[in-house]
């Protein structure tokens, strides 16, 4: 093929530009796939006129389907026209729902969230794609010629629409390093539309490449590497054709680079921040591997009735499938609405009298009902994320089938629970967000610009993990908005960012034998009254006892406690009482609109027209208010029973907390005192519930967070891998005194290195902590900075993060192991990980509220050898959360804070003595036992696109690679 006649094939593709574009889009997609190369699930979506009706066009709330092709949200949808540049993503329920708009750059913007959006355009003609989750960056390739291709890397609009540019007013871009499958894909590309300068859209999601845009003539704009490598291309083009005599013996390079030296790195000197910090200036920081309980939440509810409604049983059945024994979830806007309609029409209009007892059941049962019309209808519509709703069968008979021959089962009474609340507050979304901007500026010593410096020039490699919870999602990304100083809503920031792991970060299920035992053996001790044991023989230790932190009056309290809940929940039925009489004549949210949870999603501070009228904060009205003391009332203490429920103490201190934070404009007498005892009780009920001893917590912690401990081994022994990979590469390079005279041994150290690394990671990953199906190093690499020409100081330089959001469960769980790990049989002998002064610093703090965390930061001291165990060091921190009381403090700062209804989050404290040297190997000695093996991790899946790359040999890799020749001659940094 003549790459010279390539000029009218561009101007051709240039006037395409203008034609129709659905003709041209298909021609592109043809094209790709004619010559293999990856791109993603479409649909065609053509319409002759607006609002057309399209049979093999459906919505539904969480999906669009189009000639039987399903695509759930999030998922993009682009206008075939070719100039209309507005581009959408649609966002599932699940995660909050709504619509980002992408368009050309406006200023600093490229996206806005639209968080009402939620039906699909229909004025025109669309192409719906799969949504592809590429951690918030993008890749644009560039090619000159088949055997070149430049890659730059820059912040996907996707995440927050804000165009990061630097002083000259350029969007802001890295140079990145493309694998040899890449590569590949770029020569095909550059064939396919017969056009040496090309550029192209390049999406990289969980270990595979998409080709998402073929721009045709395309120049990288601010780049003298580029065009540096674009001159020796064009030269060798040109004597290959006219002069081909002398292509070979012409230098790749350019005359003015042959001499060029070297920029040497520089090392990083370690900043104070608080933490124990480093030890001398020949240690760099590695790894940062953090642990997060989520912000601030409303106080989890839940409703159980038993229902023999035709309507409910008929919806129950119309979700189930029609089988009369199966249980059904309602999670989805549409099946919420369905259960909303039916309920609206049984609850009653007006509330019955109490004059008979007999009807107690029945007025209790309407009751209920009103509280689930109350909980749906809150917050202006339907997300997954805030309520959810079971209904299971009971009872059934037999009925004789609707065609008259035989008989089948029909229920007749099912039990409906719903699970509502618990939903991450303003002031949680503020303290998450606060934290992430404390970690960015403090966690991350280094090139000035610390964290973001390292992020934006791809050196810092990011995974945040959640649970399933909504809390804790919502906690996750609003903490990667201040960490990586992000605008805008949370739910494209949790889309983009945030990868759920409920296997990991969820549930109790594992050890739920052992907390039964220990709920019983707590409440054995709090009603009898009896005194602490040692079980350790060291009385100076109080946190050995069973027990621990519990008050000693403890069994007087608990009358005390459950007269001020009567106190409190009396006075919230009054309002409950004027606030129902008050709808009756007038619906009051006529004037105050209701709480919408969608638009809240990215708001940090409080509804001042809801406090100003006097109503509770947030979404819950006073009825709920009411239920959910009424609830703790009556489980609390059994009356018929004179039982007290010592479960339930922590549910009590989470509500009095909840109200006196955000509810206290309703001035409610006594609920200052009912915290106060609550918070003594919950201080030493807490803690017991996962353990009553320290060798039942080390149990429970196990059976709780081995998953987790596992997947933290993997983190760190990953990490001193690649480090180790990267230190003998570098050493030698050092050690070849010509390797950086001549571009061919340049690029071969850049080839080598790059493969050597993964190779070397790989092994690492599929012989020692193999396992990770979620972050095996298939999916990790995807992101490398091209040292050359990257103008940073340190272009070697990689720190590994990861983030884990999780509930109370897990934090509890974790600190258990780390602090008691010494005492099982196995490691008799050997010191606690954490010093006596933090384990009586931690038997003092009681309880890790909100935003409490435990961190881990791996350190490499480069000036000690590889093989030394001192090479790699490990720092543990811990801090309490939010747990300050809101009573504790009446300063100026205390009355701002109680004023947006939030409280600070604690410092970190050391959980080591100054000083102290905590090897890698020692970590993994004392943590292994109790964490989940390697070979119990599921294998991780191959890429199918990949499969050659990641499971080949390197003489293969070495084979791709030689498909570009000229890349031999170290004039492609960008490759």
């Amino acid at each position: 093929m003549s790459w010279g006649n390539n000029i009218f094939f561009m101007i051709e593709e240039k006037c395409m530009r203008f034609a129709s574009f659905s003709l041209l889009e298909k021609f592109h997609i043809h094209r790709l796939e004619m010559y293999g190369i990856p791109v993603p699930r479409y649909a065609l979506v053509n319409r002759d006129f607006p609002n057309q009706e399209l049979d093999y066009f459906v919505e539904e709330e969480d999906f669009v389907e189009v000639h039987g092709n399903r695509f759930w949200k999030p998922f993009v949808e682009k206008p075939v026209d070719g100039d209309d540049h507005s581009i959408m993503i649609y966002y599932p329920s699940s995660a909050g729902g709504g619509m980002k708009e992408l368009f050309r750059k406006v200023g600093n913007r490229s996206s806005e969230f639209h968080p009402e959006v939620r039906r699909v355009r229909r004025e025109g003609s669309y192409i719906y794609e799969e949504f592809m989750p590429t951690g918030g960056t993008d890749v644009k390739v560039y090619t000159v010629g088949p055997e070149y291709a430049h890659a730059e890397a820059r912040k996907s609009p996707v995440v927050d629409g804000v165009v990061m540019r630097n002083p000259d007013g350029k969007e802001v871009r890295y140079p990145v390093l493309l694998t040899p499958t890449e590569k590949q894909m770029a020569r095909e590309v550059c064939v396919a539309f017969r056009q040496a300068v090309c550029g192209f859209d390049l999406l990289r999601c969980e270990g595979r490449s998409y080709v998402c845009d073929v721009n045709g003539w395309s120049f990288v704009k601010n780049s003298y590497k580029y065009y540096d490598d674009a001159a020796c291309v064009l030269r060798k083009m040109f004597l290959d054709a006219k002069a081909p005599h002398l292509s070979s013996t012409i230098p790749p390079t350019l005359p003015w680079k042959v001499n060029e030296p070297v920029q040497p790195s520089e090392g990083l000197t370690r900043q104070g921040s608080g933490l124990i910090g480093t030890f001398g200036q020949s240690e760099e920081l590695r790894c940062v591997i953090t642990i997060i309980r989520h912000g601030d939440r409303t106080p989890k509810q839940k409703v159980k009735l038993k229902v023999t409604e035709e309507k409910l049983l008929n919806l129950m059945l119309k979700y189930n499938g029609g089988r009369p024994r199966a249980e059904t979830k309602l999670k989805s806007a549409v099946q919420l609405q369905d259960l909303l309609d039916a309920t609206r029409i049984l609850v009653p209009r007006t509330r019955p009298g109490r004059e008979s007892d007999s009807e107690a059941e029945d007025i209790e049962h309407a009751e209920k009902l009103r509280q689930v019309k109350a909980v749906l209808e809150e917050g202006g519509h339907f997300s997954g994320i805030y309520r959810k709703v079971q209904l299971k069968p009971l009872k059934w008979v037999k009925v004789p089938k609707a065609n008259g021959e035989g008989e089948e089962e029909r229920p007749t009474e099912a039990l409906m629970v719903l699970k509502y609340g618990g939903v991450l507050t303003h002031a949680g979304r503020k303290q998450a967000e606060e934290l992430g901007r404390y970690f960015r500026n403090n966690m991350y010593p280094g090139e000035g610009t610390g964290l973001l410096r390292l992020h934006s020039t791809y050196r810092h490699d990011l995974k945040i993990y959640s649970s399933d919870e909504g809390r804790v999602q919502m906690s996750a990304a609003a903490f990667a908005k201040g960490l990586l100083d992000l605008e805008g809503q949370l739910t494209p920031i949790l889309v983009s960012l945030v990868s759920k792991d409920s296997s990991m970060l969820d549930g109790l299920d594992n050890a739920s034998i052992e907390i039964k035992e220990a709920k019983a053996r707590l409440s054995e001790i709090i009603t009898s009254g009896a005194r602490a044991v040692y079980t350790s023989g060291e009385p100076d230790k109080p946190w050995m006892v069973d027990g621990a932190g519990l008050p000693a009056n403890a069994s007087e309290l608990l009358p005390k406690l459950v007269k001020l809940t009567k106190k409190v929940t009396e006075q919230v039925r009054l309002l409950a009482k004027d606030e129902d009489e008050e709808l009756a004549e007038a619906n009051s949210y006529d004037v105050i609109p209701p709480y919408d949870q969608a638009k809240a999603l990215g708001k940090t501070n409080i509804d001042v027209d809801r406090i100003a009228a006097g109503l509770p904060c947030g979404s819950e009205g006073f009825l709920l208010m009411f239920a959910r003391w009424r609830k703790l009332e009556r489980d609390l203490y059994n009356e018929r029973k004179g039982r007290f429920d010592i479960t339930q103490i922590p549910d009590v201190y989470d509500s009095c907390k909840y109200d006196l934070l955000h509810n206290a404009h309703l001035n409610l007498e006594g609920l200052d005192e009912l915290f106060k005892v609550a918070q003594l009780l919950a201080d030493g009920v807490i803690p017991n519930e996962y353990g009553i001893n320290p060798w039942q917590k080390l149990k429970i912690g196990s059976k709780i967070a081995r998953r987790l401990l596992g997947k933290i081994l993997i983190d760190l022994r990953n990490t001193r891998e690649e480090a180790i990979s990267v230190a003998e590469l570098k050493s030698n390079q050092d050690n070849s005194s010509a390797a950086t005279s001549t571009g061919k041994e340049d690029t071969d150290y850049h080839t080598k290195s790059h493969s050597r690394i993964e190779g070397s990671r790989r092994t690492s990953f599929t012989s020692d902590m193999s396992m990770d199906q979620d972050d095996d190093d298939d999916k990790e690499t995807k992101y490398r900075l091209d040292p050359k020409y990257a103008n940073v100081k340190t272009p070697e330089r990689h720190v590994r993060t990861r983030l884990y959001f999780t509930s109370e469960s897990h934090i509890h769980s974790l600190m258990n192991v780390l602090r008691y790990c010494n005492l099982d049989e196995s490691l008799q002998g050997e010191p606690s990980l954490v010093c006596d002064n933090a384990l009586e610093r931690l038997y003092k703090t009681k309880e890790l509220d909100y935003m409490s965390y435990i961190v881990l930061r791996m350190f490499e001291n480069t000036e000690v050898a590889l093989e030394d165990p001192k090479r790699f060091r490990v720092e543990m921190a811990f801090s309490r959360g939010a747990d300050l009381s809101p009573l504790e403090r009446k300063d100026s700062e205390a009355a701002s804070l109680h004023q947006e209804h939030t409280l600070p989050i604690m410092g970190p404290e050391r959980l080591q003595e100054v000083g102290s040297y905590l090897t890698l190997e020692m970590m993994e000695k004392m943590i292994r036992p109790f964490a989940m093996p390697a070979e119990d991790f599921p294998p991780p899946s191959i890429p199918q696109g990949f499969s050659g790359y990641f499971s080949k040999s390197a003489a293969v890799l070495e084979r791709l690679v030689n498909l570009w020749p000229f890349n031999k001659h170290g004039n492609t940094n960008g490759k």
